[in-house]
């Protein structure tokens, strides 16, 4: 019999965690708190029309793209996509060569990493994970790291899984770098939405910055498979022909993302407190566990990331004891093999009853971590 790949493994991981209705997500960023009204309205209206039966088009809807763009307050264009990944995968796929390097923060959002390696660059890693940098990647260490092998300079701001971010000083450096060797700045703003006076990187050069946005984490579309590319004109021309989107992203996904824009301000406000409670309230129950701490406080985003190294656990056996109670949150070695064996990380844009639970467990898990010597394989 053959051996299962580790993708089938991983798949089969995921479906397992699909199946439990009943299961708290905290581990992916995800966005759990009950929809707005007109958010599913907007859908099951779609759904209704038999709109899913034609194809979109090919950029996505001229409405939705004015829309996206009007949120960010930026000029240029938006290529609706298949998530914020696809976003990434096809920037990669336009921008990276073999040979070029492709520059990112560790810890990060691994995958643009990845696209970059398959597209047979040099990746590298600039270590951000300590209080000496501020947890944050500054202009002199990028400077010293790019020349003009470098084809995009990747931040996810606010870092996945930090919860920093930067200010437009810090961003119009970083820009000035990425010029400077006649690189892109790729601002994955996937979590702006959740950090005050957050500046797109566009707003500040909308020809030497991109911007990539998801609908996952503020709307709660993560299943539904909807994000943006946005950029200068040409480079959207440019983007176009090597998009995976050829025949448009979702109809109903992307009638649900411009009903929620509409909606917004009012929306966060809601998505924003409850955020802003959950997280006070693991933060209250950390402090009572000796071992742990919170590494970064206040996080700018829906995730917080928990110190776990003084414990005497790793943070798969705190995974995996959580999971045994049907509870999922991530272990750190998903973002950074330098780095993740010193911490969880925490969604807390989830109902109060998830954060509650997470809390009240939290005590026991520990212990119970302790006595798991056969974790399995975690993703």
């Amino acid at each position: 019999m053959t051996k299962d790949s580790d993708t089938e493994i991983r798949n089969r991981y995921f479906d397992t965690l699909f199946s439990d209705e009943k299961l708290i997500w905290m581990g992916q960023n995800t966005n759990h708190i009950p929809a707005h009204p007109a958010v599913t309205q907007a859908m099951i209206g779609s759904i209704t029309k038999g709109e899913y039966n034609a194809y979109a088009p090919p950029l996505g809807f001229e409405a939705l793209r004015k829309a996206i763009l009007d949120d960010l307050g930026v000029t240029g264009r938006a290529l609706v996509t298949e998530g914020g990944v696809n976003a990434l995968a096809t920037l990669v796929r336009t921008k990276v060569h073999a040979g070029d390097t492709f520059v990112t923060s560790d810890p990060t959002w691994k995958w643009p990493g990845l696209f970059a390696t398959q597209a047979g660059a040099e990746v590298i890693e600039l270590p951000i994970f300590g209080p000496e940098t501020g947890y944050k990647l500054t202009p002199e260490v990028l400077r010293a790291n790019v020349d003009a092998r470098c084809a995009l300079i990747y931040l996810v701001d606010p870092n996945n899984p930090l919860g920093t971010t930067y200010d437009a000083d810090e961003l119009a450096q970083f820009i000035e770098i990425a010029k400077s060797v006649g690189a892109l700045l790729v601002h994955d703003c996937t979590y702006r939405d959740f950090a005050p006076d957050h500046v797109p990187a566009m707003r500040i050069d909308p020809v030497n910055a991109v911007c990539t946005v998801s609908f996952s984490k503020w709307l709660g579309l993560a299943g539904m498979r909807i994000g943006a590319l946005v950029g200068s004109e040409a480079l959207i021309d440019e983007c176009a022909a090597f998009s995976s989107s050829i025949l448009g992203a979702g109809v109903v996904a992307q009638r649900g993302a411009m009903a929620g824009l509409e909606v917004k301000p009012e929306w966060m406000q809601t998505v924003r407190a409850i955020n802003t409670a959950n997280q006070q309230m693991i933060r209250e129950a950390v402090a009572r566990v000796e071992g742990l701490e919170l590494l970064i406080w206040p996080s700018f985003a829906n995730f917080l990331c928990i110190g776990t190294k003084a414990s005497g656990v790793t943070p798969e056996q705190i995974v995996e004891a959580f999971r045994q109670e049907g509870v999922m949150i991530r272990q750190g070695r998903y973002h950074t093999a330098r780095f993740g064996a010193g911490f969880i990380k925490v969604s807390t844009t989830v109902p109060e009853a998830w954060a509650q639970r997470f809390c009240d467990l939290l005590p026991e898990m520990m212990t119970k971590a302790r006595g798991l010597t056969d974790v399995p394989a975690l993703f």
